[in-house]
């Protein structure tokens, strides 16, 4: 069966404001909602394989939550780390805008770690939760080993944290080098302005770092995306490897061009925002593995995510992703 390793942080969140007028909740978070989308979006034929470290004081809950999804590789567990695990507060000013703050100690992946475990994986969806899941060097060293697809949302590379650990907007250093370690890259409007204004220039360096599709989400309004010349989805899922772009020499006036365009999310009832970026970028990949052309990838993706929107939290959230009742 062809697998697909997950790579980000479990998260145990507190959440304050997402109903103004319920008490503050707490649950899991993170890699959690990303898990969830990928169970629901694959073909039954692949298996998830998580690459996800856990603390120790909350590991016998992660795997609880790994024994509720029905594509995990049999026997898979998280790497329980001594360390404390990751918790994070929120508090929403909006349905769009909030505060965090995190705590705990969940170390990063090493590429001496790392490099034995991607081996025989078909492919990769990389979430930066923390941030600090991998270095830029642990990151160039994947790329070079592992010559399959590699999804990535760069999500909180972009965020800073001060001593107190409230997470802050910062541009990110050395970003074409990051684009260049992957071949689908996401982030969302507040990211993409970190780095530029100007959504041209953005493209012409993540196309030029070598990426195959940028895709920038939107909120509410959507997602729009940039890909490369030649480029509409993966040529075999299930043995990996981006589709291969037509060659230069083709005349001129047949020639592919870069392809742009915005794909619209469906108008739903919000009743918790968290996680509908995590829960689109991992269906938007599975669909891609599954061979989904770029525009039918992303739709079902939107879709997804406007469904996340509309339900509570991460447990049961595959069921609730596949149209499955979901008890509260």
């Amino acid at each position: 069966m062809p697998r697909i390793g997950i790579i980000g942080s479990l998260v145990w969140d507190q959440i304050h404001g997402r109903d103004p007028l319920a008490p503050p909740v707490e649950e899991w978070g993170g890699i959690a909602y990303a898990l969830g989308a990928l169970d629901a979006s694959l073909t039954p034929d692949w298996e998830i394989v998580p690459l996800i470290k856990v603390g120790r004081d909350l590991s016998g809950q992660a795997q609880d939550l790994l024994r509720g999804l029905s594509r995990i590789s049999p026997g898979a567990r998280c790497v329980e780390v001594t360390a404390p695990n990751n918790r994070v507060v929120l508090h929403y000013q909006s349905s769009e805008r909030r505060c965090e703050r995190m705590a705990g100690g969940v170390p990063g992946w090493t590429w001496t770690e790392l490099g034995p475990m991607v081996r025989d994986l078909d492919a990769v969806y990389l979430n930066f939760i923390s941030g600090f899941e991998l270095s830029l060097g642990t990151a160039q060293a994947l790329r070079q080993a592992f010559p399959k697809p590699i999804y990535a949302d760069l999500h909180s590379l972009f965020l800073g944290m001060q001593q107190d650990g409230i997470r802050v907007l910062r541009p990110l250093a050395d970003a074409a080098t990051w684009f260049g370690c992957f071949d689908m890259v996401q982030l969302n409007e507040e990211e993409m302005q970190q780095l530029t204004p100007d959504p041209l220039s953005l493209s012409a360096q993540a196309l030029g770092a070598g990426i195959s599709l940028l895709i920038v989400t939107l909120g509410p309004r959507g997602v729009a995306y940039v890909a490369a010349p030649g480029f509409d989805g993966l040529a075999d899922g299930r043995s990996g490897g981006p589709a291969k772009r037509n060659s230069d020499t083709t005349p001129a006036p047949d020639r592919p061009t870069v392809r742009s365009a915005l794909v619209k999310a469906p108008v739903v009832e919000t009743l918790d925002p968290t996680g509908c970026g995590d829960v689109f970028g991992a269906a938007a990949f599975a669909r891609l593995l599954a061979g989904d052309s770029v525009e039918a990838a992303l739709r079902h993706a939107v879709t997804l995510a406007a469904r996340n929107a509309a339900f509570r939290g991460a447990s049961g959230l595959a069921r609730h992703l596949r149209g499955e009742l979901v008890m509260p």
